[in-house]
């Protein structure tokens, strides 16, 4: 079995507000294997990306503890969550956004470099920049250009020579190609695939899009209102979905066949999701969920293993049980 490389229990991100709390990431639980790739999936506002931000302590978390590397880091001080980050960087959604528009390709991937002190001096910082470039499919050459001059696929390229630039073990990808077209996400996606192959890096995968995480994952966690719901084996969760929210997102993926495609049930969920500033009794999906009955609204179910390593929060399988 892999080394296990991140262990997060109980994760809260909680978030007052002149109205009340907003509980982002209400309990979460997930674990990352050395150069495992999970995909964390769901529904925009459901806490993914407040997550991936808690995880790295970017935004210190309300309740819980990650361990990284065998290290908690609630207990870790400034200067010691600063080396941490070495080993733990994110790649982020919007590639426009993401690099300053001031700085060359040469200041912004050399910046971590420097500041980790990673190489000395200024022609070995380049060295290792213009190999990186290489390494991400980028002419060297173009480390005297600025973000403007490049293309989306070319800025996310850039993002990912950066997290690279400081030897990581974990890049957490918060949503790396819903900019980009389908085509480029692709690219960026067997990019991925190889630098992982060739450093041994482990991948926390944020998604909306169930169909792009299926090919990149070994594990997918799914996620609704703060809570993860199910998790799975990648093949697992798309053979036989235990959670009627995962089966309602894999009914939306759409199947290369056309004739299967016109004929398939496509899940329509119904009814609203429960403001995340009132208090919740019972199963947060039970308003939108066909299968409730008596017991969801009255208690949160567990999330529990129904098969070896497929877990689900759900009380329908409780019943059958």
């Amino acid at each position: 079995m892999s080394e296990q490389l991140l262990k997060v229990r109980g994760l809260k991100m909680h978030f007052p507000t002149p109205k009340g709390v907003v509980k982002a990431v209400d309990g979460l639980d997930l674990d990352i294997a050395a150069g495992e790739t999970v995909g964390l999936v769901g529904e925009s506002g459901c806490g993914k990306s407040t997550t991936a931000r808690g995880i790295t302590h970017l935004i210190r978390p309300t309740a819980g503890h990650v361990e990284f590397e065998g290290q908690d880091l609630s207990l870790a001080s400034h200067r010691e969550l600063r080396e941490t980050r070495k080993r733990m960087q994110m790649v982020f959604q919007d590639p426009y956004a993401s690099l300053d528009p001031r700085m060359t390709v040469l200041q912004i991937v050399g910046e971590p470099i420097r500041n980790f002190k990673i190489a000395r001096g200024k022609k070995a910082v380049r060295a290792r920049v213009r190999d990186l470039l290489l390494k991400v499919g980028l002419d060297p050459e173009f480390e005297r250009r600025y973000p403007h001059e490049f293309s989306g696929g070319q800025r996310q390229r850039i993002g990912v020579a950066r997290a690279l630039a400081v030897e990581p073990s974990l890049i957490l990808c918060d949503e790396p190609v819903s900019a980009l077209d389908v085509s480029i996400q692709a690219q960026i996606i067997n990019l991925l695939e190889d630098l992982q192959d060739e450093f041994g890096l482990a991948f926390l995968f944020i998604s909306h899009d169930l169909s792009v995480v299926r090919h990149v994952s070994d594990r997918i966690a799914v996620m609704y209102l703060g809570r993860i719901v199910e998790t799975a084996p990648s093949a697992k969760l798309y053979e036989k979905p235990l959670h009627p929210y995962t089966e309602a997102l894999l009914s939306a993926v759409p199947i290369p066949d056309p004739e299967k495609e016109a004929k398939r049930e496509r899940i329509m969920l119904t009814g609203d999701v429960p403001n995340p500033l009132e208090k919740i009794v019972g199963c947060p999906f039970k308003p939108r969920c066909a299968k409730a009955f008596g017991r969801c609204g009255e208690e949160l179910p567990a999330l529990k293993e129904y098969q070896p390593g497929h877990f689900a929060a759900c009380h329908l399988h409780e019943e059958h049980e």
